[in-house]
């Protein structure tokens, strides 16, 4: 099937439709999607946003209904990546594992705890299911999408760490690197945050602007690759994290405003567990971010992040009891929408290295 996940769309396949071999299904989920830039012989769309897989499968912990495997196709370079997570795919996996009988609605409301195993980690998402049927139509609106659809509630629980092992994996609230302060962060997504400014621009560009800015980009690459030994990611030549985020003051009532790169191309927008870990490095005293913010005491706080779409509300659940705050939920409110079931056609060939 074919969803809207939040403010991207991707394929979404139950495991035991694809080959039990990851080689072979890694160079089948390629020729799905597309292997070059254009993707003119799969269904992507030519875009980071749009070039995404999901795996689903039953559960294989006692605290979860199903699990869920997200796949990056990087854009024009023939390979993926499954060391992220993508909350906005996420949104469509609870829609999809309905969909294709492998979980049964409840009436009015369902909620479906998802293992998210590129992290280890556990998401609550909670669907409108009047009826017993999934429902997509309805009046919430998110940023990067028209038009209005079903609410789809993503709760994640304790994803501090997820991908490099710890909230500040280089164990600093900021790191020098290649001469420019960082902020290195992983609340579900491992991210640098760097304060625009320090690079030279305002942080307020469009992503076409960044994109053209070669010089920039180039910074960003050496940084990215050195912040990915610190984060203990290895070498991140070849993968989609960290994220770079670009932050500056807010200028549309949010609290901060981004431009992120996942990794080489400037976003149109943030990705959830983007958003998620950059409002968590604005709330921890002491990060890039300090000075470009104002936080409010108390456990429950809603962090506006603004993009080059809009807005990205995250609600955190904070622990203030320790030396640093400790986030114990996050919660982003999502949409889905399912655009297509059918037959995806590869060629046979592919199935053959099986053998």
């Amino acid at each position: 099937m074919q969803l809207r996940g939040g403010s991207s769309k991707g394929l979404y396949f139950l495991a035991d439709d694809l080959p039990l071999d990851e080689a072979v299904r890694n160079q089948v989920i390629l020729t799905a999607i597309g292997r070059d830039e254009r993707q003119i012989d799969g269904l992507g769309g030519a875009d980071a946003l749009t070039s995404k897989v999901a795996i689903v499968s039953p559960a294989s912990r006692d605290d979860a209904d199903i699990d869920f495997l997200f796949v990056q196709v990087v854009v024009g370079k023939n390979q993926v990546d499954i060391t992220p997570n993508c909350g906005n795919i996420l949104a469509g996996v609870g829609p999809f594992a309905i969909e294709a009988g492998l979980i049964a609605a409840s009436e009015g409301k369902t909620f479906v705890r998802v293992h998210m195993v590129n992290s280890g980690k556990i998401c609550e998402l909670e669907l409108c299911t009047p009826n017993k049927q999934m429902q997509y139509e309805g009046n919430e609106s998110i940023d990067g999408v028209p038009g209005t659809s079903a609410p789809v509630v993503c709760n994640y629980l304790d994803v501090a760490g997820s991908i490099c092992g710890a909230l500040l994996p280089t164990t600093n609230l900021i790191d020098d690197i290649q001469g420019t302060l960082v902020t290195c962060i992983d609340n579900g997504m491992p991210v640098v945050m760097i304060k625009a400014q320090a690079l030279g621009v305002t942080g307020s560009e469009s992503p076409q602007t960044l994109n053209d800015n070669v010089p920039l980009r180039e910074r960003l690459e050496r940084i990215r690759i050195e912040a990915g030994q610190r984060m203990n990611l290895g070498d991140v030549t070849h993968k989609a994290i960290p994220k770079m985020c670009l932050i500056s003051p807010a200028q549309n009532g949010g609290l901060i405003n981004t431009r992120t790169f996942i990794p080489h191309q400037c976003h149109s927008s943030i990705g959830v567990l983007g958003a998620v870990t950059v409002a968590t490095g604005c709330i921890l005293p002491g990060t890039v971010a300090s000075d470009l913010v104002h936080i409010c005491s108390g456990q429950n706080k809603r962090i506006s992040v603004e993009h080059p779409s809009g807005k990205f509300d995250v609600s955190l659940l904070v622990d203030e009891q320790g030396s640093l705050p400790s986030i114990t939920k996050a919660g982003v409110l999502r949409t889905a929408r399912l655009l297509s079931k059918g037959t995806l056609f590869v060629p046979s060939s592919l199935f053959c290295q099986e053998k």
